[in-house]
């Protein structure tokens, strides 16, 4: 029976791994913060050296962009340093090590999906200490898996948006408002945190490495998936579409950031579903 150590098992994403690798008969290792600080290199090799995990499944990161622009230390420690060392000490161990990353590597001004080939240009601090993270996971362990994501929802809540993630914010703004703006000039590939969960388990057994991308197909604007949201749940409600300048941001992101699987279809994977099945999927889950 393989064990596996899950860093952030208490988020969206963290909690859905440990449910599915569970159901794969795997034992899994999911310390909080005080039992595994990951910025603490001795303490991670310390850690492994006594649990020896089959594999290290990192999904720990500082992604509150803008705290991330007031905090470019913590972000690095976080972001770059942690998941570096990681990779280290997993070499070192002989641990397979997978670590999460994200679409904000990409600056959006290519306007048609990134391939895993394509050169980042992250416009933020966030971005810039993802990408910083990813150049370090693999230059010190090229049997790493590095695997870039793009706005996830899941069933846990999402701390860095006051625990509701995007669906969740627009059924309960649903109940308290006649109508809603929604950003319409932002492209994105919504994810759920269970599909990506559910292809783990093969993406270990198939011993993949280096950079891919994991996102559902297809692409829309939030405006189109809150539009899908409120279709799908008969909840009636104005939108509007606004662009981007409506709602005056802080820290620059990218306009476009879907990503295209191309290395798992390389390889004969089965890629994820079409988001509009996925939040069908979601809908129905939360539902019953």
């Amino acid at each position: 029976m393989k064990k596996a150590l899950i860093i952030g098992a208490n988020g969206q994403l963290g909690s859905d791994i440990d449910s599915c690798l569970l159901k794969h008969n795997y034992v899994t290792l999911i310390p909080n913060h005080s039992e595994l600080d990951i910025v603490d290199f001795e303490k991670i090799k310390q850690y492994l050296s006594n649990h020896k995990p089959d594999v290290v499944i990192n999904t720990a990161a500082y992604h509150h962009v803008d705290l991330c622009e007031e905090n470019p230390e913590l972000a690095t420690k976080i972001n770059t340093v942690a998941p570096t060392n990681l990779s280290i000490i997993c070499k070192e161990m002989n641990i397979k090590f997978i670590h999460f990353s994200t679409d904000y590597v990409f600056d959006g001004v290519k306007h048609k999906p990134y391939i895993e080939s394509d050169y980042p240009n992250p416009l933020n601090v966030y971005g810039r200490t993802k990408f910083e993270g990813e150049k370090g996971v693999m230059l010190e362990n090229s049997h790493a898996l590095v695997i870039r994501i793009s706005a996830i929802y899941g069933v846990n809540p999402c701390r860095a948006k006051n625990g509701l993630n995007f669906i969740q914010l627009m059924l309960k703004l649903a109940k308290e408002k006649d109508e809603l703006n929604v950003v319409g000039d932002e492209i994105v590939s919504p994810t759920a945190t269970y599909d990506i969960a559910n292809l783990l388990p093969i993406l270990i057994e198939k011993e993949v490495c280096g950079i891919i991308h994991l996102t559902s197909e297809g692409e829309c604007s939030w405006h189109e998936f809150a539009s899908e949201i409120f279709n799908y749940t008969h909840t009636q409600i104005k939108l509007n579409k606004v662009d981007s300048a409506f709602f005056p941001a802080k820290t620059p992101r990218p306009k476009y950031s879907v990503l295209e699987n191309e290395s798992i279809k390389s390889k004969g994977i089965q890629s994820l579903p079409h988001w509009r099945d996925a939040l069908h999927n979601y809908l129905n889950n939360i539902k019953n």
